[in-house]
């Protein structure tokens, strides 16, 4: 909800042009507001609230105010993520409202009743609506009606049947049509994009004979397993799928792009074929990827439904990975990956990591070990590589969920072997940021305890110890770096 009141008074700008000038002054005078670090109650009060009122009071509104009050629309509040925000919102609202009653201004939420949201709503203020009491066949009958008669005029495929054969789609189809879809309006959009799109090499039907196939399908989750299954046989299919469904902010379709490290057009050529199910902007490097619906996360992450189409909760590892080299990256030329904000690996490696290592998500020395498995023998590994296997084994050797004693000698060993073969490829700016920022204590858990580990004899621990600390002091000196693990008795 960061920039939700910023996005609100863009709009409200435009609604009502008088308060430009006082929004400008809030923003100048609080500059939290533009960075998301003032509080959303304080942003609305600001940008909003305030404002409108301002407006109001000067009397600039009297003619328009005489045909009832102003209204702002939130649409589907319940797809915000950020659960906590939401409820700052309605109790900020409400408790303006309860100071303010009589201001001519109006709150309509549509949103499905999530637990966190009809707390908040169960109140004197708030008029409910219960849409279930509400039908809404005709509703969905004329926007079907109107879809198909809008693609029929696009379509020379529809006009030559519609010439040959006559209406389409016959009334008994828009009859059954409208029964499978049984009064849901996400699924009613769904329905029609996959009918009406266009063919291609693994569903080559037309609209006409793709109608009769929509209507065996199972709710949803058939017509989301049809359209994924256009796209299956590509390369990086499920990389693509993977990130869209897990990524913790929507990108571009370049910024999918650089983070998986694939050319921009194997993202496009996935994604053209999944358009009745994901928003594709219409440029590759303006305009974000996203879910039209957020039960495509649901179906994607539920292995029971999407089956062979199942994104596995390991594959924050490949994310945490990609977020990892494209900090490491960026680290040329002096560049710090701090400094840019719009950075997705700098703002999110540590999200994907700690979901990573949740213990429900996966064995995580296990789940590194099948990522070290999955590198081609025939590519050379890049510094990027081991400088991200040894921060995971140090990660595991430092984490509150400390690996058991009798890997504990192995991980260390793969630890210092990727730290002597990434220092290796120094001197290098981006080795040099990974020495100073990356491998420090500052993983290291406030209730960790110190773990001392007595060898018996030379081990490859020391060894690879020895190595790296040379390379270091060689190549990487008057960095003021302490090797962690130093002390190997």
């Amino acid at each position: 909800m960061n920039r939700f009141a910023v996005t609100l008074a863009s709009q409200l700008v435009v609604a009502i042009p008088a308060t430009a000038p006082l929004i400008e002054a809030a923003l100048g005078a609080e500059p939290g507001i533009v960075t998301g670090d003032a509080p959303l109650a304080t942003q609305l009060d600001l940008l909003i609230l305030s404002p409108f009122q301002a407006v109001v009071n000067q009397g600039v509104l009297r003619e328009t105010l005489a045909k009832g009050p102003f209204l702002i629309v939130v649409d589907g509040l319940d797809e915000c993520e950020d659960k906590r925000g939401v409820k700052e919102f309605i109790n900020h609202m409400l408790d303006f409202f309860g100071k303010h009653p009589s201001i001519p201004l109006r709150i309509f939420i549509a949103s499905r009743v999530e637990e966190h949201i009809r707390q908040r709503l169960a109140a004197n203020k708030v008029q409910l609506g219960d849409l279930d009491s509400h039908s809404p066949v005709k509703d969905i009958e004329k926007f079907l009606q109107a879809s198909f008669r809008a693609a029929a005029e696009q379509d020379r495929v529809i006009r030559a049947f519609v010439r040959a054969c006559g209406e389409w789609p016959t009334k008994s189809d828009m009859d059954k049509l409208i029964e499978h879809i049984g009064g849901s309006f996400v699924l009613a959009s769904k329905v029609f994009k996959f009918i009406v799109q266009p063919a291609a090499a693994e569903d080559a039907l037309t609209p006409m004979e793709r109608l009769p196939v929509t209507l065996d399908m199972n709710g949803l989750d058939g017509l989301y397993t049809q359209t994924l299954a256009r796209s299956q046989h590509l390369p990086h299919f499920h990389s693509i799928i993977s990130t869209i469904a897990l990524f913790q902010k929507s990108l571009p379709i370049v910024g999918i792009a650089d983070l998986l490290d694939i050319p921009t057009s194997e993202v496009v050529h996935v994604l053209l074929d999944l358009q009745a199910i994901i928003h594709v902007p219409g440029t590759d490097e303006n305009g974000l990827v996203t879910l039209c619906h957020t039960s495509l996360r649901d179906f994607l992450t539920t292995e029971s439904r999407s089956r062979s189409f199942f994104v596995q909760p390991s594959f924050h590892l490949r994310l945490t990975y990609h977020c990892f080299a494209s900090i490491f990256e960026s680290c040329t030329d002096g560049r710090d990956p701090y400094e840019q904000p719009d950075h997705y690996g700098q703002q999110y490696f540590d999200y994907h990591l700690r979901l990573l290592a949740s213990p429900e998500a996966c064995n995580f020395i296990d789940e590194i070990e099948r990522f070290k498995a999955s590198q081609s023998p025939f590519v050379d590994e890049p510094p990027s590589w081991h400088a991200f296997l040894c921060s995971m084994f140090f990660f595991s050797i430092v984490r509150n969920n400390s690996p058991i004693a009798d890997r504990f000698s192995y991980i260390l060993t793969e630890c210092t072997k990727h730290l002597a073969l990434a220092v290796e490829f120094g001197p290098d700016s981006r080795i040099r940021h990974w020495l100073q920022h990356w491998l420090h204590y500052g993983w290291m858990p406030l209730d960790s305890s110190l773990r001392k580990v007595q060898f018996t004899e030379a081990t490859t621990v020391q060894h690879y110890l020895c190595r790296a600390s040379t390379i270091i002091h060689a190549k990487v000196c008057l960095l003021n770096f302490i090797l962690p693990l130093q002390h190997v008795s």
